[in-house]
């Protein structure tokens, strides 16, 4: 992605996601982030509502992470036990291109046994996670704060976890 490396799985293949999460030794109770090509990709695989397509049209491609209600495409193995779907677009041409070769989002958790270091060179997921399937080399990632995500409880929006997007201007661009 534009940070980390991350690891991609087709979200509606439950196989596929079982052996992402025993690759990653990740707990099945977390839910499983997703990037997309662009907003349209990123609609097959939850409901955006008028607020969550205005944080859409104002951070994509961008470091910013939106929780939506699931669609039905998405298998419920990589929900965490949840109805909800993280998503975003990436700012990184590689990480949307990908999505767009595969034509649905994939899933974007980082590219690390879970609990280490995430990786930022593809030498690290090589060493980290030896059973991938195929490594895409683009080069050394840059690192940098996470995106922020956002979800909405009853419509109002709340911060799901801080990162490069500062809370102040995601309320901003809600009014």
């Amino acid at each position: 992605t534009d940070t980390l490396y991350g690891l991609a799985v087709d979200p509606r293949n439950p196989d596929a996601i079982a052996r992402l999460y025993a690759l990653k030794g990740r707990d099945a109770r977390a839910a499983l982030p997703l990037i997309a090509a662009d907003l349209p990709q990123a609609e097959e695989a939850g409901r955006f509502d008028d607020d969550a397509r205005r944080l859409a049209n104002a951070w994509w491609p961008g470091p910013l992470t939106i929780v939506v209600p699931v669609g039905p495409a998405i298998h419920a193995s990589a929900l965490g036990g949840g109805r909800t779907v993280a998503v975003r677009v990436p700012d990184h041409a590689v990480a949307r291109a990908l999505a767009r070769a595969f034509g649905f989002g994939i899933t974007s958790t980082s590219a690390n046994p879970s609990g280490r270091t995430p990786a930022v060179s593809p030498d690290e997921v090589a060493a980290g996670l030896p059973g991938v399937d195929l490594l895409l080399d683009a080069g050394d990632a840059p690192g940098g704060a996470p995106s922020t995500i956002v979800g909405f409880r009853d419509g109002v929006p709340e911060c799901v976890r801080t990162g490069a997007v500062a809370w102040e201007r995601v309320l901003e661009s809600l009014r």
